[in-house]
């Protein structure tokens, strides 16, 4: 590895194929290969149907693999694994759904639904033990101890969320998946789930998978961003050179899509329309290659060739505007 920081999530390899009744299998994820280092927020960017939430659940050993492997901490958690290697997989990887009020008990209130994590892993000493920490991850959230005696149809959708993310602080991870958690919610309320993620991310050291559709949302939460289309990891970048050099035409397709508050800068502009059908891969199969240091993109050589001219050109532009 080129730097310093700790690995704690590698995926390698992976493929994931759903069977269709006796049809050739769909493959929904194309050989995805990335890390998660310790500490930082990496978001897998891409539209629906793109793959991303289909990593997301085989990372929670939801979704079998076709194909690959899934490291945590450097043990192989994909696969046959023993039972003491799950629980510990279900205990450090936690995930927040993208769907507050689906992924919430309503039979539940908000009590059970925050300690279920605890009785499944008898991870207090008392009761009295078990209150306060449930008290404490609600508080930790922006909620009030006394609200844990009411059901989450009683809560609003940002404070719906909320409890999902208690839920999942209470297990103490080392690791949140993150699937579209501000999807559902509010423009208003977004920033504020965003906000209180980042401060538990900097209180309690966690790391993010976060999955999203929405470039201009990423930008503010993440380290690094992947982008894939059709289950294929077609670039991926540290999230201000991505959006300094997009390279990838999907890339900047996606960041076309972006709306600017401004007027003036968003009536010219042009939405990119990407077709896959108009690239030439009939010789050279393309692979994800390095064109900088971390900054990854999918392509052949002919291809590398016309992004490393693309790239000069954008760093001269950078350096005449100086």
């Amino acid at each position: 590895m080129s730097n310093n920081k700790e690995v704690l999530l590698s995926v390698r390899g992976v493929d994931i194929s759903f069977d269709k009744g006796g049809k050739k299998p769909f493959r929904a994820v194309k050989n995805a290969n990335f890390d998660i280092y310790r500490g930082e927020t990496f978001s897998l960017v891409g539209e629906s149907g793109s793959g991303k939430t289909t990593i997301g659940r085989a990372i929670m050993r939801i979704n079998e693999l076709s194909k690959g492997e899934i490291y945590f901490k450097g043990k192989k958690i994909s696969g046959k694994i023993s039972k003491e290697d799950d629980r510990e997989v279900i205990r450090s990887i936690q995930m927040i759904f993208q769907d507050p009020a689906a992924s919430l008990n309503e039979r539940a209130n908000i009590e059970y639904c925050v300690s279920e994590g605890l009785y499944n892993f008898h991870l207090y000493k008392d009761e009295k033990d078990r209150i306060a920490k449930v008290d404490k991850a609600l508080e930790d959230v922006g909620l009030l101890p006394e609200h844990k005696s009411r059901y989450p149809h009683e809560f609003s959708g940002g404070q719906r969320q909320r409890v999902g993310i208690a839920r999942a602080m209470i297990m103490e991870p080392e690791l949140i998946v993150a699937d579209e958690p501000i999807s559902a919610l509010d423009v208003s309320i977004r920033a504020q789930v965003l906000n209180l993620m980042n401060k538990l991310k900097e209180e309690k050291g966690l790391t993010y998978l976060f999955i999203a559709h929405d470039l201009s949302v990423v930008r503010f939460i993440s380290d690094r961003i992947a982008v894939i289309h059709l289950g294929r990891i077609v670039e991926i970048a540290e999230t201000e050179e991505l959006f300094k050099h997009p390279l990838h035409p999907y890339t900047i397709s996606l960041l076309s899509a972006v709306p600017m508050p401004d007027p003036q800068i968003e009536k010219p502009k042009k939405h990119v329309v990407y077709d896959e059908s108009k690239r030439d891969h009939s010789g050279e199969k393309p692979i994800l290659q390095e064109i900088r240091p971390g900054h990854l993109v999918f392509a052949n050589d002919r291809e590398m060739k016309e992004y490393e001219a693309k790239l000069q050109e954008m760093e001269k532009l950078e350096a005449s505007d100086k």
